[in-house]
């Protein structure tokens, strides 16, 4: 079996669990046919993820949470950029949110936030509805 003997900084294992949930919502809609773009650099652009049903795109913010309590307030990130979606994932527990874009502080479980479990069926069922 192989062994890690790479030791990552802090800073790096941030951004590698950031590029985990981004990549892992990808497969998720690769897997249900949605054309999937991933910017080479994303910092400070706001959009994570582009997606196309083939004739229009979407840009998605994609957010992780370090919690368990679905009442956490989050906080506007993309300012005024012009996306379309935020999907927040919980790091600690196994459910997520698909939120339209917000200006401020509201909670994650916000009312017109749609919540997922973190698998790919409910994900895309949840998707459809958002």
């Amino acid at each position: 079996m192989p062994l890690k003997t790479l030791h990552s900084s802090s800073e790096a294992k941030k951004h590698y669990k950031s590029v985990s949930y981004e990549t892992l919502l990808a497969s998720w809609l690769l897997q249900d046919g949605w054309e999937v773009f991933m910017p080479m650099i994303d910092h400070g652009m706001k959009t994570d993820v582009l997606i196309s049903d083939g004739s229009k795109f979407y840009r998605i913010q994609v957010k992780s949470v370090e919690c368990f309590d679905e009442n956490t307030v989050v906080t506007d990130q993309w300012q005024d950029a012009q996306i379309d979606y935020v999907i927040y994932f919980s790091r600690c527990a196994n459910w997520g949110y698909i939120a339209p874009p917000f200006k401020g502080k509201r909670r994650v479980n916000h009312i017109e936030h749609v919540r997922f479990h973190q698998h790919p069926k409910n994900f895309l069922k949840a998707f459809g509805r958002a």
